[in-house]
């Protein structure tokens, strides 16, 4: 049971990487060093190192600024397709290092697998977001992911089957949000897209015209 239990934690750090990688190692290494959460098990304690916590933090502020930037945002997204899978594989399994052998196989690999879907679902909306040239979306999408972040990185910890749970419900609806917000914006450009039928009405006139008046006929 307790094998299951690191089980479950290590895929909701390996959630929580694919969204932000940068923000995870920041928020777990400074929970753990002001003590709300820990010991960190198995090789994830490293995260609490000052300079491991020091060089996320950067790294997170520069990628925050980064996605602001209406085009960047979507070129910095593409490139960390490389960079977040393969580090939420890791981190699960850092997590559970210490267990049995086919525990750190299975985190590895199902963390992997959670990390490419958790990340391919905010590329998709962050491509969808990006294509409004203002920087007040993408402002507000850095704002939620951070939020959600933070709460399956802190509460996996202590209520890991409940944390794991509503994490997968709010990534199907965002499976789903971003399916609609592509399909709606396909039928934009395709020029598809039409109003609803309450929106069609007919040409209004601002007044009634007089009718015609009638030609007499001389006799």
């Amino acid at each position: 049971m307790t094998s299951l239990v690191s089980l479950v934690q290590a895929l909701g750090i390996a959630y929580a990487s694919g969204i932000n990688l940068y923000a995870t190692v920041t928020i777990l290494g400074l929970a753990s060093r002001m003590g709300w959460i820990g010991p960190l098990p198995g090789g994830l304690s490293a995260v609490s190192h000052p300079v491991v916590i020091g060089i996320a933090a950067v790294l997170y502020v520069f990628e925050f600024v980064a996605t602001l930037i209406p085009g960047v945002a979507s070129a910095w997204e593409t490139f960390h397709s490389l960079v977040r899978p393969p580090a939420a594989a890791a981190l699960a399994a850092m997590t559970v290092w210490h267990g049995e052998a086919f525990i750190i196989l299975a985190a590895a690999l199902l963390g992997g697998g959670l990390g490419v879907v958790t990340h391919t679902t905010k590329l998709g909306l962050r491509y969808a977001i990006d294509s409004s040239p203002e920087p007040l979306t993408n402002g507000a999408s850095n704002i939620a992911e951070l939020g959600l972040v933070a709460g399956v990185s802190l509460f996996v910890w202590n209520h890991p089957w409940v944390t794991l749970t509503l994490a997968l419900v709010v990534l199907v609806v965002l499976v789903l949000m971003v399916r609609l917000i592509w399909r709606a914006l396909c039928q934009v450009f395709s020029g598809k897209w039409m109003p609803g039928p309450g929106l069609l009405q007919g040409a209004r006139c601002s007044a009634a015209s007089p009718p015609p008046a009638r030609e007499r006929i001389d006799d």
